[in-house]
C-alpha cells in the first residue's frame, strides 16, 4: 500500500472510530447492573430495558411519538404526493417559490424555527396538546417527504402512462394501475423517513409539550437532565436499533440516494 492510502485509510479508520465510539458507550452503559451510569460496566445486565419495557412513563411517551409520527408521516406524504404530481407534471407559476417555502425548513437554525413554531401554535390556541405537537411535525417533516416524492416521480416513464391512456384507460385506471404502483416504493420510503425524523424530533417538541402529553425524546432529555439512569442509555439504545431497522428497509426499497438526488 502507498503512504498516501495508508495515510487515507488510517484517517478514515480513524473518522468511523470517532462517530462510532459514543454509540458504543451508550449501548455498553445500557446493560450496566449498577443504579447509575457508568463505562466500562462493572457486569452485564438487563435490568434496565425490563424497567423501561415496563414501564407506564417510558410506554405512554413511546405511544404519544409513535402516534405523532404517524399523523405527520400520513400527512404529509398525502399532500407532498399530490404537490409533486402537480410540480413534475405541470408548468407551475412560482414553482421554484414553492419549492423553496418546502425545503425551508431545513435551512432556517433549528432554535429559531422552534420559536416561529412556538408562536404559530401559540396564535392557533394548541400549545400543550397533540393537534399542536402534530401541526409542528407536520411542517417540519414536510421536506423529508417532498424531496424523494419528486426524485421518484421523476424517474417514472411517462411513455407507459401515454401508452395506457393511447389505449383507452381513463385517467383514473392510469393512476390506480400504472403510477401508484411505480411510485409506491417512493411513498413507503418518504413515509417512513418522515417518520424517524418526527420520532426523533426533539428541539421544536420541548417548546410545544405540555403537564399532559410529552414525546419519547423530551422524555430523555428531561430525564438526563434530572438523572443518570442506565435506563435512560435502554431506551436510546432501542432507539437506535430502531432508526437502523427502519434505514435498513428504506435503503432496500429504493435506496438512501433518492433521497439526495435532484434530477431535472
Amino acid at each position: 500500500m502507498k503512504p498516501g492510502q495508508a495515510v487515507l485509510t488510517a484517517f478514515a479508520v480513524a473518522a468511523f472510530a470517532f462517530i462510532l465510539a459514543p454509540i458504543l458507550v451508550v449501548v455498553l452503559a445500557s446493560v450496566t447492573p449498577r443504579g447509575y451510569l457508568e463505562f466500562p460496566p462493572q457486569g452485564l445486565s438487563l435490568r434496565w430495558y425490563a424497567e423501561v419495557l415496563t414501564s407506564w412513563a417510558w410506554g405512554r411517551a413511546f405511544l404519544v411519538s409513535v402516534a405523532l409520527a404517524t399523523v405527520a408521516a400520513t400527512a404529509t406524504t398525502f399532500v407532498c404526493f399530490l404537490a409533486a404530481l402537480v410540480t413534475t407534471r405541470r408548468k407551475v407559476p412560482g414553482k421554484n417559490l414553492l419549492e423553496f417555502l418546502i425545503q425551508l425548513p431545513l435551512l432556517l437554525p433549528h432554535a429559531a424555527l422552534a420559536m416561529a413554531l412556538f408562536s404559530l401554535i401559540l396564535v392557533l390556541g394548541l400549545r400543550g396538546s397533540f393537534p399542536g405537537l402534530a401541526v409542528a411535525h407536520l411542517i417540519l417533516v414536510m421536506p423529508f417527504v417532498y424531496a424523494p416524492i419528486v426524485n421518484g416521480l421523476r424517474q417514472h416513464d411517462l411513455s407507459i402512462e401515454e401508452a395506457a391512456a393511447t389505449l383507452g384507460a381513463d385517467p383514473i385506471t392510469v393512476f390506480r394501475k400504472i403510477t401508484l404502483p411505480m411510485i409506491r416504493p417512493a411513498l413507503v420510503s418518504a413515509f417512513l423517513f418522515s417518520f424517524i425524523v418526527s420520532f426523533d424530533e426533539v428541539t421544536v417538541s420541548v417548546f410545544l409539550i405540555g403537564v399532559d402529553i410529552t414525546t419519547l425524546p423530551v422524555k430523555i432529555l428531561s430525564d438526563i437532565q434530572a438523572s443518570a439512569s442506565p435506563a435512560i442509555a435502554a431506551v436510546s439504545t432501542l432507539l437506535m436499533g430502531l432508526t437502523l431497522a427502519m434505514v435498513y428497509i428504506i435503503n432496500r426499497l429504493v435506496g438512501i440516494r433518492l433521497f439526495v438526488e435532484n434530477r431535472a
